[in-house]
C-alpha cells in the first residue's frame, strides 16, 4: 500500500514540486521573497482556471484545442464592448457570455453533428481566432474603465491576488464535483466507456455538450482575467496558450483516453508549470527553451505511461 502511494502520479509531481522549490531558491535569492513568488502566480492562474473544465472533458474522452482562440475572441468582444462605453461588470459579462457562446459551439458540432472534438476544435480554434483578426487587424484596444484592472491586477487578502483566489476556489469545486457526486462518476464512466455508458442510461451528449459549454465559459474568464491584467486587446492576445493548458492537464495524470485523472494532479502540474516558468525566468533564459520543455514534457508524459503498460 505504501509503495503504491508512493507511485501515484500526485506524489510524483508533489516531489518535482519540493525540488523545484529547492532548486530555485538555491539558485536565485529572490525566489522565496513572498511578494515575488505572489507575482509568480500570475504565470499560471489564468491558464490553469481553463485547465480545470478542460480536465473534465478529457476525462470525457473529449479534447478541445480552441480555448486560447476562445480567449482571444472574448478579449476582442470585450474591447469593443468597453468602447462602446459599457461599464466593468457588463464588460466582464460579455466575455463570459461570449466564451460561453464559443463553448456551445463546439459543443453543437460535436453532440449534434457528429464531428470528432479535435477535428472540430482545430476549425473553431482557426475560426475564431481568424474573427478576431478580421475585427482588429492590427489595433489595440486599451480603452477600459479604470475599475476593470481590478480582476487581473488586484489582491483579495495581503500577497494572495484575486486570479489565485479564484483557482483555489475553482479546484476545490471541482474536486469535489469530479470526485464525490454522482455527475462526476458519470464523467469518468464516459470516458472509459460511452456505449456502455448510454446502454446504463447517462445522457452522453447532454454531458459532453455541458462539459464544452464549461470550458468555453472558464476560456472566457481567463480571457477577463488576462485582458484585465494587461489593460489591453489585441487578436494575439493567449497565442499558443492551447498547448500549455491541454500539457498541465495531460501532467496532471488525466489520461489521454479518457477514463482517468484528478483535480488534484492538474492543480499540482499547474503549480510546477508556474515555477518552471518563473524560474527560468529568473535565470534569463529564453522563453523559446521553456516552449522546447513544454513539448518534450508533453511527448515523455504520454508516451512514458503507455510504454509501462506495454511491457
Amino acid at each position: 500500500m505504501k509503495r503504491a502511494s508512493l507511485l501515484r502520479w500526485e506524489t510524483m509531481l508533489a516531489a518535482v514540486l519540493v525540488f523545484e522549490f529547492i532548486l530555485f531558491s538555491t539558485i536565485s535569492p529572490y525566489f522565496l521573497n513572498v511578494d515575488t513568488l505572489s507575482d509568480a502566480t500570475f504565470n499560471f492562474t489564468e491558464r490553469a482556471i481553463v485547465a480545470l473544465p478542460l480536465a473534465l472533458l478529457i476525462i470525457a474522452g473529449e479534447i478541445d484545442i480552441s480555448v486560447a482562440a476562445i480567449i482571444a475572441l472574448a478579449s476582442v468582444a470585450m474591447g469593443l464592448a468597453s468602447a462602446q462605453g459599457l461599464g466593468t461588470a457588463s464588460v466582464a459579462g460579455v466575455g463570459l457570455g461570449t466564451g460561453f457562446l464559443a463553448g456551445c459551439i463546439n459543443g453543437a458540432l460535436v453532440t449534434l453533428g457528429r464531428v470528432p472534438s479535435i477535428v472540430a476544435t482545430i476549425g473553431t480554434m482557426t475560426l475564431f481566432r481568424g474573427a478576431a483578426y478580421a475585427v482588429l487587424g492590427d489595433r489595440v484596444l486599451k480603452d477600459y474603465p479604470d475599475s476593470f484592472a481590478a480582476f487581473g491586477q488586484g489582491y483579495l487578502v495581503g500577497p494572495i491576488s484575486i486570479e489565485l483566489a479564484l483557482f483555489a476556489g475553482f479546484a476545490m469545486v471541482f474536486a469535489v464535483f469530479l470526485h464525490r457526486t454522482r455527475w462526476g462518476r458519470a464523467i469518468f464512466a464516459i470516458g472509459a466507456n460511452p456505449v456502455a455508458s448510454r446502454f446504463a442510461g447517462v445522457a452522453v451528449n447532454r454531458y459532453r455538450f455541458a462539459l464544452f459549454a464549461l470550458t468555453g465559459l472558464f476560456s472566457g474568464l481567463a480571457a477577463v482575467l488576462l485582458t484585465s491584467r494587461l489593460g489591453s486587446t489585441r487578436p494575439s492576445i493567449a497565442q499558443g496558450w492551447e498547448l500549455e493548458i491541454i500539457s498541465m492537464v495531460i501532467l496532471g495524470g488525466v489520461s489521454v483516453w479518457g477514463g482517468k485523472g484528478s483535480i488534484g494532479g492538474v492543480v499540482l502540474a499547474a503549480l510546477v508549470f508556474g515555477l518552471v516558468t518563473f524560474g527560468l525566468g529568473l535565470m534569463n533564459i529564453p522563453g523559446i527553451v521553456m516552449s522546447i520543455f513544454t513539448g518534450l514534457l508533453l511527448i515523455l508524459v504520454v508516451a512514458v505511461p503507455a510504454l509501462l503498460n506495454r511491457r
